[in-house]
């Protein structure tokens, strides 16, 4: 059976779209994953649903249908996504509707949804990796997400869908689905899965593994950054793949860049939990196999866990961020001044918000650890807060501006914003609570 081609088309909800569209018109591919979701993300999108039940799905779906639904239908390439974020039906019913204003007669878009567990979740249920419990977070909820494995998306290729959108589809389980449905893996066996688990992961993060977030000039240089491409796995039956990507792009594939990426978010190589196994890295082999081509193998597994992580999202209220600049002498110590003035001020709201004062361009980011730079030139304050009440954020915006005037000298290009907040928890559900449901739609 010759190698089946998958190719990465985004790794987070802002990726990049013009390399998903050379990869597609190019590659050869038999399936695409657009890989949009995080925690954060998904919360975002319920806030968006509940002002608006047309909306809470990515938006950038539009954009990235356009442009990739003809060239999938024309090279054969079949599309997985998680896009649908809190609105799968949503999210399915527009891009039907994209299809049809471009034409595409035929066209087959399955939608996968039932990852919305809100309601079978106790209030008591204690978190996955902290102490405590949901009960405990005095803040609503907006939404509670359970990460569907392959028994959710196989499904939706036997229907032969041209387009499977989900919600909180998980990241490997996207590509791992196609790798099973074509080579008919079945879902319990934990060597193949675990050896397509590694494919997945590898892929789900996009340029990462192409040089992207690999990159760092002078101890990690990468060529053509500004052009880098987006990965494409060949993967044989055996679970073994070729990690590579378009001559023509920029960036990167060699056994570093794989081997970070192996490494990513990973915190027990014997045992990495998925939907669909628990993942087994400690023994696989990462070879060159030629330029921009690294073989990996020996990926395995054992059996899945018992239960799905659900993220919960909350409604944290609003986040208010304001700066203004100090440059020239004693730049550092007037924004430190500014600094403190802030603070003072805020002190009227008596403790009641979370509230971070950095200077940046005085090691702000290490002020955690004690680390300060001195006799900084050009140093920005950056005042942020988090609070249930719009009213406070807007004050943190008005006593920031007000330093232009009230001082010290030489403050200047003030900008502030106040935008939506949202934290997220992580607890389990037992697997069998959770029941996918699929709805296939033709344009």
């Amino acid at each position: 059976m010759s190698a089946f081609r998958i190719g990465t088309g985004a790794g987070f909800s802002a990726d990049r779209l013009e390399p998903a569209v050379d990869l597609v018109e190019q590659g050869r591919l038999d399936a695409i994953v657009l890989e949009c979701l995080g925690e954060r993300t998904v919360a975002f999108a319920h806030r968006d649903r509940m002002s608006d039940p047309k909306r809470g799905y990515n938006a950038l779906l539009d954009r990235r249908m356009r442009a990739l639904l003809p060239a999938c239908r024309k090279a054969g390439t079949v599309m997985i996504t998680n896009m649908g974020a809190a609105n799968p039906s949503a999210a399915a019913e527009r891009t039907l509707a994209i299809a049809r204003d471009l034409g595409l007669k035929g066209l087959k878009v399955a939608c996968i949804e039932g990852d919305d567990v809100s309601a079978l979740v106790p209030k008591d249920e204690p978190f996955m990796d902290e102490p405590g419990t949901l009960a405990d977070v005095r803040m609503p909820v907006v939404g509670m997400n359970a990460y569907l494995g392959i028994d959710a998306i196989v499904p939706a290729l036997q229907a032969e869908a041209d387009i499977v959108i989900g919600g909180r589809l998980a990241d490997p389980s996207m590509f791992l689905a196609p790798l099973a449905h074509r080579f008919g893996w079945d879902a319990m066996d934990a060597a193949r899965i675990g050896a397509g688990t590694l494919v997945g992961h590898l892929m789900e993060c996009g340029m990462q593994v192409t040089g992207g977030y690999f990159a760092d000039p002078g101890v990690k240089d990468v060529p053509n950054l500004a052009q880098c491409g987006y990965p494409i796995a060949e993967v044989q039956a055996d679970g073994s793949a070729v990690i590579t990507k378009l001559d023509n792009t920029g960036g990167c594939v060699t056994t570093a860049t794989v081997k970070e990426q192996l490494l990513y978010e990973v915190h027990d190589p014997t045992r990495y939990l998925t939907p669909d196994v628990t993942a087994d890295f400690s023994r696989v082999e990462v070879v060159a196999a030629g330029p921009d081509r690294v073989r990996v193998s020996n990926a395995s597994g054992t059996t899945r866990p018992a239960s799905l992580k659900v993220t919960v999202g909350f409604d944290g209220g609003f986040q208010g961020e304001a700066g203004v600049s100090y440059a020239g002498p004693a730049a550092q110590e007037r924004g430190q001044m500014a600094a403190e003035i802030v603070r003072q001020r805020m002190a009227r709201l008596d403790g009641k918000v979370d509230l971070r004062v950095d200077l940046i361009g005085a090691s702000s980011l290490f002020a955690t650890a004690g680390l300060r730079a001195t006799d900084a030139q050009d140093v920005r304050l950056h005042v942020a807060l988090r609070s249930p009440n719009r009213e406070d954020a807007e004050l943190l915006l008005w006593e920031v501006e007000s330093l232009l005037c009230c001082g010290p000298a030489g403050g200047g290009g003030f900008r502030g914003a106040i935008v939506p907040c949202v934290i997220t928890k992580s607890v389990l559900i037992p697997r069998e609570r959770v029941k996918p449901t699929l709805n296939v739609l033709i344009a």
